[in-house]
């Protein structure tokens, strides 16, 4: 599925997670902003990827800034973006969770 539009999805608050998806042609692009990237980085960018996959979205620019979210947080909060830039929002798939 091809990005329809950029959109957000979370806070800047802690324990959250901020997601932002835009167009991309080059697979799935993460930027990653956290104070533990160094420790959960890779688990993050997995979570994310696993899930935009799974929403059917194979080419998307991300900038994420975490701020010590859970990998449910981090999951529901890029398939939220996700639903906002394919403009699904009122067709949900539930599967993916």
């Amino acid at each position: 599925m091809e990005i329809k539009q950029t959109a957000l999805a979370g806070t800047l608050e802690s324990s959250d997670i901020q997601i932002t998806l835009s167009q991309g042609s080059n697979g799935i692009q993460i930027e990653l902003d956290s104070s533990v990237e160094a420790l959960y980085g890779p688990q993050i960018k997995q979570v994310i990827t696993t899930t935009l996959q799974a929403a059917g979205i194979d080419n998307t620019q991300v900038k994420a800034v975490d701020k010590g979210a859970l990998d449910c947080v981090i999951k529901a909060r890029t398939l939220a973006a996700a639903q906002r830039a394919l403009g699904t929002v009122d067709e949900p798939n539930w599967e993916v969770l």
